[in-house]
């Protein structure tokens, strides 16, 4: 036996589609508003190390002749939301079509479970130890006695380690340039990124492809990257910068050497 179904109003075609879409509708409003677990980036600020930051040198050296630098060290970051920040529906459609912004998990980006204060302190111990690195690197390079050397770097409201390469680079130039009375930057507006080890190793950082813009946005014709991260470096190259990969602090010295010499066919490319 079979119950008798309750009788449905009659409706027209467009009526019909409409309520089905009702739910979608629904849905795509939720998932619009709604916070996403994704971070997004773009290009961040960039620093002159042979220069001054908020009216105080980036690089000081004690104990040792410190040259007058001509050309521009800059190092690069991006800017990226904090995982506090609620990032929705629009804002990573809009990251995914537009090439100065990069769509990343949030836990790429951060650790998971910490708080703005929490990742803010952890990036600020990175950018100390880096420092350090860069300073034993520099000096190990030069063969500098650190006992004697004494180097301060000061760079306010940029954490991470990502800018040991050019503390180091900016460091070797103000002691000793190219090694033969001239500049390492040749005096061209130089950038780049790398993390360095205490024996001048350089490693790969992320978000280069974002770095390389700042760093055209702010004047440079050359960029140093990590080996290891060529290809994300060309994914957004500005138009004519010339793209120098290094594996090693002496390796990025050489080849700035050889270009502010002119021996192009001595340089390095991707």
């Amino acid at each position: 036996m079979f119950s008798r179904l309750p009788r449905f109003s009659r409706l027209s075609r467009p009526s019909v589609l409409i309520v089905c879409a009702l739910p979608v509708v629904a849905l795509f409003v939720v998932v619009g508003v709604a916070p996403l677990p994704y971070a997004v980036a773009q290009p961040g600020m960039t620093a002159d190390v042979l220069g001054a930051n908020k009216d105080r040198p980036v690089i000081t050296i004690s104990g040792a002749p410190v040259r007058k630098t001509e050309g521009q060290l800059r190092m690069t970051t991006i800017e990226a939301t904090g995982p506090s920040t609620d990032v929705d529906f629009g804002d990573v459609v809009e990251g995914w079509f537009r090439t100065d912004r990069a769509v990343l998990p949030r836990e790429a980006v951060y650790p998971s479970g910490q708080s703005d204060r929490q990742v803010r302190k952890h990036n600020t111990q990175d950018m100390i130890e880096s420092q350090n690195s860069a300073t034993t690197a520099a000096l190990g390079l030069l063969g500098e006695d650190p006992a004697k050397v004494d180097v301060g770097l000061h760079l306010a409201d940029v954490g991470g380690p990502s800018a040991g390469l050019l503390f180091a680079l900016g460091i070797v130039d103000k002691l000793d340039g190219d090694g033969a009375g001239g500049d390492l930057t040749g005096g061209r507006t130089i950038a780049g990124t790398g993390t360095i080890t205490d024996d001048g190793k350089v490693g790969p950082v992320g978000g280069v492809a974002l770095k390389t813009q700042a760093a055209g946005r702010d004047g440079a014709t050359v960029f140093l990257v990590p080996k290891a991260e060529c290809a994300d470096a060309q994914a957004e190259l500005p138009k004519g910068m010339l793209l120098v990969p290094v594996t090693t602090l002496k390796g990025a010295v050489t080849s700035l050497t050889a270009l502010e010499q002119g021996r192009t066919d001595r340089v390095p490319s991707c």
